[in-house]
């Protein structure tokens, strides 16, 4: 973990609440613009939970980052005005529940509406006979999940979580996708599940409560049904404005989802980004009936884009991040972002897709050793099998990963928890950071030091049997390099921990045929001299300067020293050699304003920097170590997947639907 006074590692704050420019995207309803005297932050808190058992209780779920309060708050159900209630608490916390009884009952098929003092509406959900039996609950994540009936009402004050059903109604997949309010009036929704949705008997509305619904059918007479990966769009024949959202409702009367847009923030369209799950943001081109073109105004705040969906909603304030899970819950500890500093100069932008979608389970990598569930690092794709990923934890374990449903999860025939790793003899707990996979099918693990002695540098490279049996795994060969760098050997626990941060294996073809001059002869490099080093060097990427070393791993446990690298980037946090691009890659997190640098051999026969690109601009500004890009082989349309790791799971902040997950998913040119 990058954390050093050494390098100053000066801890930074990431907005919690961004404003779109003309758009506001809770998706919830507005009956009218935010009067003056509604308090900052009112559209992130979600009616999250609704009972129309016993109590008729009510739970408001705040997805922000800062609390917001509901003095003076009222409700109203399809029957009564609206009423004032009394919460159990009068500000809401961010990432926090509070919880109240109906003044008036709530019945077996009913709607619940939330103002703020000054009557603008802030959230509504609908449902139909004993749907909210024995509670209606945001399911998939708190404050933006899809609307389903809860296994249990045991959940008020509390996620979700444990009170919602195994899996997602099919409908709930369905989301609106795209709205225009420039004259056209279009509604687009496209379908994310993986099989059809009958739409024929659903209904839509906009944000004045008093009108009926119509029918999608009635503006779209051919529309029933919307395929899997499919768009339906429909004329809004109630007429769209500024300050107007849509409700869509299933055939029965439930909610299935909504938006709403400020000013001008339908014109030419908003639409969600990425495509079908993202957040809301105004478009410079609007695209009905395709995928949305994610060319417009960024931003976003802290809130939703809707419910319905799988995962979280789709969102966080960068506006174009996916929701891929829960919200965090228990079980692990978000470290924010430390250390941020300038990119290098000449960084070109991201060549790949802009959108980024969560691509693994909330708190997925807690073990034995940590209350983490963070402190991922190292990523690589199995050059021989690109549907594994491996991922390296801190503290002494290595995950091999699988994709499943949009995310990567361990693969349950090798270890469903991760396998620990030791030191040679099987002692320790090596920091592992970096990883590679070999030429030879195993796993190379760095390590800065050993965590039972974490003040002493332990900069070492160990080669682990992926293939071998048992939860614990020790080192086929281990590799100690600590002694060629006294300045880590202070005493200091965060120098200790300046060492080998990333590591890559490059092959041995690619270095004689890019002409690689071997810094010990001064001639062209030839493997043969080289007997006992395999198929391949190692290039270990340090954190404390940003600079490479080359090593050949001997089979008989000693090492060769080729040579140290400048790479151009203060530190280097992962290491990997990209065949697709023919080019070695060096990744820094924050601490270089998130960029990757690519390196060739030039024609003198050293290897220099070629070109640096940032992350999407999606991304959290956090300490992202971790980067692979899944081999060319994997091409679909021109792309191929890229994925990050993040070693704190702070996401953007509390509150966000990334909040607590590690990995990123998005794509790379072929």
């Amino acid at each position: 973990m990058p954390t050093s006074p050494t390098r100053t590692r000066v801890a930074t704050a990431r907005a919690a609440a961004l404003t779109l420019s003309g758009l506001l995207i809770t998706g919830v309803l507005a009956a009218q613009p935010a009067a003056a005297a509604d308090p900052t932050g009112y559209p992130n808190v979600r009616i999250n939970e609704v009972t129309s058992s016993n109590d008729d209780t009510v739970e408001l779920y705040n997805s922000g980052s800062a609390a917001v309060s509901i003095s003076g708050w009222k409700m109203s159900d399809d029957s009564f005005s609206p009423q004032s209630f009394s919460p159990s608490s009068s500000t809401i916390p961010a990432g926090g529940f509070v919880t109240f009884d109906s003044p008036k009952g709530l019945g077996d098929s009913d709607k619940l509406v939330i103002y703020t003092a000054g009557g603008t509406v802030v959230d509504r959900v609908e449902w139909a006979t004993d749907k909210a039996k024995p509670a209606m609950a945001r399911c998939g994540g708190d404050g933006t999940g899809a609307w389903v009936t809860a296994v249990s009402s045991s959940t008020f004050g509390a996620s979700n979580a444990s009170g919602c059903p195994a899996s997602i109604p099919a409908a709930s997949r369905v989301r609106i996708n795209e709205v225009t309010s420039n004259g056209s009036d279009t509604v687009e929704l496209f379908n994310g599940g993986t099989s059809a949705v009958s739409v024929g008997s659903w209904k839509y509305s906009d944000n004045d409560t008093s009108h009926s619904p119509v029918s999608v059918s009635s503006s779209s007479p051919s529309a029933s049904s919307i395929p899997a990966g499919g768009y339906l769009t429909f004329g809004s024949s109630t007429g769209l404005g500024d300050n107007d959202s849509v409700l869509l409702l299933d055939g029965s009367g439930n909610t299935i989802d909504s938006v709403t847009w400020a000013t001008d923030g339908a014109k030419p369209s908003a639409e969600r980004c990425a495509n079908g799950s993202g957040w809301f943001r105004t478009a410079t081109t609007a695209t009905p009936g395709t995928a949305n073109s994610c060319s417009g105004t960024t931003g976003g705040g802290d809130t939703g884009g809707g419910t319905g969906g799988g995962g979280t909603g789709g969102g966080t304030p960068a506006g174009e991040l996916l929701g891929g899970g829960g919200s965090l819950t228990s079980g692990c500890t978000p470290e924010a972002a430390s250390g941020t500093g300038s990119k290098p100069s000449g960084t070109l932008a991201w060549p790949g897709g802009a959108n980024v979608t969560i691509a693994d389970n909330v708190c997925a990598f807690t073990t034995s050793t940590g209350p983490e569930g963070r402190d991922v690092s190292g990523l690589a794709f199995d050059p021989a099998n690109p549907s594994v990923l491996w991922a390296a934890k801190n503290k002494n374990w290595l995950y091999k990963l699988v994709k499943s449903n949009g995310k990567w999860i361990p693969d349950t025939t090798w270890s469903s928890t991760g396998k620990q790793i030791r030191f040679a003899g099987g002692s320790g707990e090596p920091d592992a950071e970096g990883l590679a996979v070999g030429g030879n099918g195993h796993v190379y693990v760095t390590s800065e030091r050993d965590n039972t002695k974490n003040t002493a540098p332990k900069d070492t490279i160990l080669e682990f049997d992926p293939t071998a049996s048992g939860s614990t795994l020790t080192p086929v060969h281990q590799w100690d390099m600590t002694k060629q760098f006294p300045q880590l050997d202070t005493g200091d626990k965060d120098d200790a921990n300046l060492g080998f941060e990333g590591v890559g294996y490059v092959p041995d073809t690619w270095l004689t045929a890019n002409g690689w001059v071997d810094p010990l002869t001064g001639a062209a490099y030839d493997p043969a001299d080289y007997p006992l080093h395999g198929s391949g060097l190692f290039f270990a990427g340090l954190e404390y300067d940003g600079s490479l070393h080359v090593y050949g791993l001997n089979s008989d446990g000693t090492f060769t020293t080729f040579a140290t690298i400048t790479t151009g980037k203060a530190s280097v946090m992962d290491v990997t050699f990209d065949a697709g691009t023919q080019r070695l890659v060096a990744t820094c997190d924050n601490t270089c304003g998130e960029t990757h640098t690519f390196m060739k051999v030039n024609a003198s026969g050293s290897i220099v920097p070629d070109v640096t690109y940032t992350n999407p601009a999606v991304m959290p500004t956090d300490n992202l170590e971790g980067f692979a890009i899944a081999p060319a082989s994997t091409c679909v349309s021109g792309v191929r997947e890229a994925v990050w790791s993040d070693d704190g799971v702070y996401g953007f902040g509390s509150g966000s639907s990334s909040y607590g997950h590690a990995l990123y998913s998005g794509t790379f040119p072929c």
